[in-house]
């Protein structure tokens, strides 16, 4: 594959930059400081059925692939997620995101809050994950390549916009900006070196789509839900 040949891919990935879910109107309404408490506080319990995810997605990834190399790699995304001990970890970071909207851990853990939706998309996220070509699933988790923008807004958002929650919850918000780059480069440098035809090109176009339209959906169920509140 000709340089021009990868520039022509990457630039095909990286136009989904306009199908990101930060310019869904719930989430341009959350950096605009217009969602009412009870609007955070569902975002961020439904947000937690995905996050808590994350790692079993990751995790089939894994088992999917037969590349140690990748593998060495991929498996830092777990550990960020799960952490090695009790207290660490991008799971414990959005609990604590939960407990700083004023949710307690318990209604976040049981998943009383995650609406049908939302459910459904996380879900289909995990199946997609291991049911299809390890390298797809990969291209999946491109969305990273515009999550340190949206992470940046956010967290200026929150800090302007919503002084009631508590800032010692946003460290999840922090971590990301340096860890969706590191992940995403490594990601991008996978998919385009196992992407090397236009048939080969077309399914990892196609799983970042998909992934698009995951986080998309959720943001749909989740602003009917919380719409009048």
């Amino acid at each position: 594959m000709t340089v021009l040949e990868t520039d022509s891919f990457v630039s095909a990935l990286r136009a989904h930059s306009q199908r990101y879910h930060d310019r869904h109107p719930f989430h341009r309404k959350m950096n605009e400081g217009l969602l009412s408490r009870r609007q955070i506080q569902g975002w961020a319990a439904n947000r937690f059925y995905y996050q808590e995810n994350i790692p079993r997605k990751d995790a089939a990834i894994l088992a999917n692939c037969p590349d140690r190399e990748v593998r060495r790699h991929w498996i830092r995304r777990v550990v960020d997620h799960d952490g090695t001990a009790e207290g660490e970890g991008g799971i414990e970071a959005w609990l604590r995101l939960g407990e700083a909207v004023e949710l307690t851990r318990e209604e976040m853990q049981d998943e009383r809050h995650v609406v049908p939706g939302v459910r459904f998309a996380v879900d289909a996220y995990v199946t997609f994950a291991r049911t299809r070509p390890w390298v797809e699933a990969v291209a999946s988790s491109l969305t990273e390549l515009f999550a340190p923008d949206l992470m940046a807004e956010r967290l200026a958002a929150f800090e302007r916009y919503y002084p009631w929650i508590d800032r010692q919850g946003l460290v999840y918000f922090r971590a990301r900006l340096t860890q969706a780059p590191r992940d995403s480069e490594h990601a991008l440098q996978v998919v385009t070196e196992h992407c090397r035809t236009p048939e080969e090109q077309a399914p990892a176009v196609a799983a970042l789509s998909f992934k698009c339209d995951v986080l998309w959906s959720m943001l749909d169920a989740i602003d009917r839900a919380y719409a009048d509140r």
